[in-house]
């Protein structure tokens, strides 16, 4: 029988914020930590607001209000900067990550034993993950917006950006880890696959929804999309 979904899930967000890597100059004291943690905030306001390519020095010592010279100290090369913005986002987005699995450990794995083989228990889970499904995305998009803006700049400059690629794997990892172990308890034959497939189809929605406005969703096409998925995953 597979593991319980979150804690396999919180193992695997824990090991890609413990393996993200940095490429500027270490903080040597918690003042100084403080400090550079200050710029790369500033830094990726900044992306969010303008995009990557509005990161300078000066701007980004001016958004964090710091001496220009603190920017350079402790990241000469502006792709530096760049990357470890980018590697800090990763690695908050894992712990962010692991808490949410831990904190729906209890829902998901309740929902999954009340499965008894019918197709009713299996209809009536299918309407839950999606319903579950519409509302994560609602959620990201009404208090995460500027994560989620945060996560297409940082998808787009990968595109041009190879030093950014192992980042992007290991993002990308942690929603999808957790999604397959939750299809293996479902007892889905391609657990991979379908989470792939879900988690491909949330990020259109939670795109869909920063062009349109949260203001705009279409809760009931969603539901509709979500349900017609969950129904062929569980054989309905």
């Amino acid at each position: 029988m597979p593991s319980p979904v979150p804690e396999r899930a919180t193992t695997v967000a824990s090991a890609v914020a413990e393996s993200v890597q940095y490429q500027g100059r270490k903080a040597s004291r918690q003042g100084s930590e403080q400090r550079r943690q200050a710029i790369l905030d500033a830094a990726m306001r900044i992306i969010v607001r303008e995009g990557v390519r509005a990161v300078r020095h000066r701007a980004v010592a001016a958004e964090a209000e710091v001496p220009l010279s603190a920017t350079t100290y402790y990241f000469k090369d502006i792709n530096d900067l760049i990357t470890d913005t980018f590697a800090q986002f990763v690695e908050r987005s894992a712990e962010a990550m692991g808490h949410f699995w831990s904190s729906t450990e209890g829902l998901l794995l309740d929902k999954v034993g009340l499965l008894d083989g019918g197709a009713d228990a299996r209809r009536t889970l299918a309407d839950e993950i999606a319903a579950l499904a519409v509302e994560y995305v609602r959620h990201q998009l009404l208090t995460r917006r500027e994560h989620l803006l945060a996560e297409q700049a940082f998808q787009q400059e990968a595109l041009l950006n190879p030093r950014l690629h192992g980042l992007v794997r290991s993002h990308r990892q942690i929603l999808q880890h957790g999604v397959t172990h939750f299809f293996e308890v479902l007892g889905s034959r391609q657990p991979e696959q379908d989470a792939k497939v879900l988690t491909g189809i949330i990020e259109r929605m939670e795109y869909q929804g920063l062009i349109d406005g949260v203001d705009h969703l279409d809760d009931e096409d969603m539901l509709a999309i979500l349900k017609r998925y969950m129904y062929l995953v569980l054989g309905l």
